[in-house]
């Protein structure tokens, strides 16, 4: 398949992401990511309220053109099981019962998509919705493994994505009454996605009593009574993208 023997140090990336400075910054990080896993594509599309779009990704210029010349928004079971869904959706898992669908899929395919895909749905503030979508051309049992040794990395990612897709982009970023510092969105951010405090700790590489440090002073400034309150203000307030 060409993947990495190991998933790649997310600490670079991350930094990357949160030095960028525009959208062609993005496009880099996302290309790099790409390579990094050596998958076929990694892409990353929002659509906001007022229905305009943006994508950044790997995806053949000449199969962007064709998505968009065939209509192909309106039968993408991609698209369309990830607006009915919160959670990570393996492709293999949508509805392509249709004939419409099927033939959209080989013609995917026959432009260098890949057969399997792992698309990650975010819902941001104000009406946001976004995708972040990894794919490739593997087996059933290749890709199985692949998923589930980079899901949890992979989900994180993606929010670091939207979060940065957020800031720079005129108009997104919703007015915050209070602000937390980086590490207090990352441990928010984790818990509303559903890891637990061991595993939000892990992955932020610290203590659960650190962890517990940033949850309570985050709790403290939204004026929360408890944690799932907490995580709530701070969805409601555009302080967190889940």
């Amino acid at each position: 398949m060409g993947y990495l023997a190991q998933a790649p140090q997310l600490d670079g990336l991350i930094e990357h992401l949160e030095s960028a400075e525009g959208l062609g910054d993005l496009q880099a990080a996302i290309t790099g990511l790409r390579d990094q896993y050596g998958v076929n594509h990694i892409v990353y599309h929002w659509v906001n309220a007022a229905g305009d779009q943006y994508g950044c990704g790997t995806y053949d210029q000449v199969w962007v053109d064709r998505y968009l010349e065939k209509g192909y928004l309106r039968i993408d079971p991609v698209i369309q099981g990830c607006y009915q869904r919160f959670h990570p959706v393996d492709w293999k898992r949508l509805d392509w019962s249709s004939k419409a669908a099927r033939a959209f899929l080989q013609d995917a395919i026959d432009h260098g998509v890949g057969n399997q895909g792992f698309s990650i749905p975010i819902r941001g503030p104000n009406g946001q919705f976004a995708l972040f979508t990894v794919s490739h051309n593997a087996t059933d049992e290749e890709w199985e493994d692949f998923a589930e040794a980079n899901r949890r990395d992979l989900i994180l990612v993606a929010h670091y994505f939207n979060q940065k897709a957020l800031e720079l982009e005129p108009g997104r970023k919703p007015e915050t009454a209070q602000s937390l510092s980086p590490r207090e969105i990352e441990a928010m951010t984790l818990l509303a996605i559903g890891y637990s405090r061991a595993q939000a700790a892990e992955t932020l590489a610290i203590s659960e009593h650190t962890l517990r440090v940033y949850v309570e002073s985050a709790r403290f400034k939204l004026g929360a009574l408890n944690t799932t309150h907490a995580v709530a203000r701070a969805i409601s307030r555009g302080l967190v993208v889940v």
